[in-house]
């Protein structure tokens, strides 16, 4: 399986009541990294057996978007192991149980994110990884332990989105 891991896109300020933090919906800073993402994995030709996405509105649209535009037609998971309160046995379950899928995406919140990547690659949980808003990781569970193939943090997804979306044709100088 590859597992694709994504940390949600930018939401803005964190709030300090609770309740009105999980309905927290991206700005449009975020919005346009979740456009950028789609487009990096569609030039990579991806195609995802599932996606799945905490409950959190910021994750949620997250998912949503970058599935829409990578031409996801599924049904989307929404699910509590990938809350920002979710243990490493709920992830571990969610992993079991969709294994024979080949290509899965995830979104979801830091720290858990972080947690659940380095205990994925790393033998006794040494490893420092760091996932960024937007960032995507993708690692082959195939083996163990598992192995981290690539990740993009916002900066590289902003270049090779554009690089990815320049126009073919030849400049041409004016005389």
């Amino acid at each position: 399986m590859n597992l694709y891991i994504m940390r949600h896109a930018n939401a803005g300020t964190p709030r300090e009541n609770a309740t009105l933090d999980r309905k927290r919906g991206l700005i449009k800073e975020g919005k346009e990294q979740c456009l950028q993402v789609a487009g990096v994995l569609n030039a990579l030709n991806l195609q995802f057996d599932l996606v799945a996405s905490s409950p959190l509105k910021r994750a949620l649209q997250t998912a949503q978007l970058v599935a829409t535009e990578v031409g996801y037609e599924q049904p989307m998971l929404v699910t509590e192991a990938l809350s920002p309160e979710a243990k490493t046995a709920d992830f571990e379950r969610l992993i079991e149980e969709y294994k024979l899928m080949e290509n899965v995406l995830l979104v979801g919140h830091n720290p858990n994110l972080q947690a659940f990547l380095t205990q994925l690659i790393a033998r006794e949980g040494k490893a420092n990884v760091r996932l960024r808003k937007a960032g995507v990781a993708r690692v082959d569970l195939s083996r163990r332990p598992s192995t981290l193939n690539w990740l993009l943090d916002p900066r590289m997804v902003r270049a090779l989105y554009r690089s990815a979306t320049k126009s073919s044709r030849r400049k041409t100088s004016r005389k």
